[in-house]
């Protein structure tokens, strides 16, 4: 599938983002176009606006779409990942659960697609990064074959460590999001022992989740991608690192061998 010419839909119907929303209705089965654009919204996803149309002028102007592209086709072939249909829209300026709000740039994945919500190209090594990050994701959802409402905490925190693992691996640490140095390892131990380890097993689909991926309100915020970059981090300290392999390995193999958690 590759990228999908949604500069198009944008060109045709920027004000009608509900217009936009009903052209995805065949990706997301069971959905409606305002639950899709609602859930896309909580991601970064545009509101019609005078900034949001200039990120999308900055998007053209920049040949984003063509970009993103060759990015997606180098690891695709280097990954051998699935050929899976990626969405570019404009970004909101604020709001969302940004990965890397601060450059303007944001991420969804799914097991079969892949969203990025995009300002401009300036440094096309942030757009790679976020892009590793978010094709990641795609790559070990695809091959876990689990329904994305049975992932456990501790699946979430291991997906979204190795994710930006990866960015470390194929960008370079400058690259990567700050909530991996958001807190120190004493910090890190603290919340684990606090806050994750009795969690592990909570289910995507309780409430409780979310709180402690995210963060918010007593939990530390995005506690659970930082915990999640932590326990990879030292994974590899003294294991070899293979990104196939890390489409694989189970969560509970990366848990088991993080003997250092309290």
């Amino acid at each position: 599938m590759g990228i999908i010419k949604t500069d198009e839909w944008l060109e045709k119907d920027f004000d009608n983002p509900l217009k936009i929303s009903e052209r995805l209705l065949p990706y997301f089965k069971g959905q409606t176009k305002r639950e899709i654009y609602r859930e896309l919204m909580n991601f970064g996803m545009y509101q019609p606006s005078r900034l949001s149309r200039d990120n999308l002028l900055k998007m053209e102007t920049q040949q984003s779409w063509d970009k993103i592209g060759k990015i997606f086709s180098k690891y695709k072939r280097s990954w051998n990942g699935p050929d899976v249909p990626i969405f570019l829209f404009p970004i909101a300026p604020s709001g969302g659960f940004f990965r890397r709000e601060e450059k303007g740039k944001a991420g969804v994945s799914f097991p079969d697609k892949l969203f990025l919500f995009l300002s401009n190209f300036d440094n096309p090594k942030d757009i790679e990064a976020l892009f590793v990050h978010e094709y990641h994701h795609v790559c070990r959802m695809s091959l876990l074959d689990k329904r994305i409402e049975d992932y456990t905490l501790l699946d979430s925190l291991i997906i979204e460590g190795l994710a930006e693992y990866t960015v470390l691996k194929c960008c370079g640490r400058e690259y990567l999001a700050a909530w991996c140095s958001m807190y120190t390892e004493k910090e890190i131990l603290k919340f684990w022992d606090r806050y994750l380890k009795n969690q592990l097993g909570l289910k995507k689909s309780q409430r409780e989740h979310d709180e402690l991926l995210y963060g918010g309100g007593r939990v530390p915020k995005l506690l659970g991608y930082a915990a999640g970059f932590y326990l990879i981090d030292n994974y590899y300290k003294k294991n070899p690192y293979s990104t196939k392999l890390s489409f694989s390995t189970s969560s509970e193999s990366y848990r088991l061998d993080s003997n250092f958690l309290p």
